[in-house]
């Protein structure tokens, strides 16, 4: 209430644009900007392989997942939410993916949210992820979120909306209670789906009103593309990274080095295995790791 949450510190030093903007674009869905990129994967997979011959075992997943937590852990502004009218730097660094527990087509989805300290290597960063994932990967398996969805699923069909409502109320205001924002998926930095496991090639999937969620990556298929590279083009491996983002957090250029500097790491992975000083707008937290 008034300006205050648990999961952010609202930011009163903003461009007078960015305190503008939200009273323009009052949802995320009024702010979406989008941005698609081919990433050449040559130098992924002989890191991959490289790695396996050490006995370390690395998916294309891990170092994507590495190469975003790297991002956000340097970019600060990327960290930012925008609610109620209002822009929030975070007090915590997390990213959501839903996983399948099998494919195909009636088998349960689960939604997860892993949290990080930032700056974490590679290694770091796959035992993380893996832990949780192990965890909610079998079909019997209920993650925080499956037990919260089940509860609101036995509320009467007819109180379903007024509670929903009543929640959206709660997080738009800054009522909303810690526990539940830690759980929910919806409250998080960033937002990942690995469409190429399905088949098909990246999509742009919407941002979500409910929850603070300002950026969602989605990465498709390998595929055959042609780069423009050191002035020619050349035909290379490639998956593309579809991009959905809130331009309320930031400016365009911020955008655009950031999403430099995570290609420019995707081409040199092994950079991955180094870990980073966090950056973080959020005064308890500057030069500190995220809490966990």
């Amino acid at each position: 209430m008034f300006g205050r949450r648990p999961d952010g510190k609202q930011l009163k030093k903003v461009p007078m644009v960015f305190k503008l903007i939200p009273s323009v674009m009052k949802e995320r869905n009024d702010s979406q900007v989008l941005f698609k990129e081919d990433i050449p994967i040559k130098k992924i997979e002989e890191y991959i392989a490289e790695k396996a011959k050490e006995g370390i075992k690395l998916s294309l997943m891990d170092v994507v997942i590495a190469g975003i937590i790297r991002i956000l852990s340097e970019r600060p502004q990327l960290n930012r939410f925008c609610i109620n009218g209002r822009v929030y730097t975070r007090k915590s660094l997390s990213l959501s993916l839903v996983i399948k527990k099998s494919l195909d087509d009636d088998s349960d989805e689960t939604p997860l949210k892993f949290m990080f300290k930032g700056g974490e290597n590679i290694f770091e960063v796959k035992e993380i992820t893996e832990k949780l994932i192990k965890e909610n990967k079998e079909v019997t398996a209920k993650s925080s979120i499956d037990k919260f969805v089940e509860k609101l699923s036995s509320i009467p069909y007819g109180l379903v909306i007024p509670v929903v409502t009543f929640l959206k109320w709660l997080d738009k205001h800054g009522l909303l209670p810690k526990k539940i924002i830690d759980m929910l998926p919806f409250h998080t930095t960033a937002f990942l789906t690995n469409v190429g496991s399905l088949g098909i090639d990246a999509i742009y999937h919407h941002l979500y009103n409910f929850g603070t969620t300002s950026m969602f990556f989605a990465m498709g298929r390998k595929k055959k593309s042609y780069i423009y590279e050191d002035d020619e083009i050349k035909q290379e491996k490639c998956i593309t990274f579809a991009f959905v983002g809130d331009e309320r957090i930031c400016d365009g250029y911020y955008y655009a080095s950031s999403f430099r500097s995570l290609i420019k790491v995707l081409k040199n992975p092994k950079v991955l295995e180094e870990k980073v000083e966090v950056k973080s707008e959020y005064t308890d937290l500057t030069g500190k790791p995220y809490e966990v």
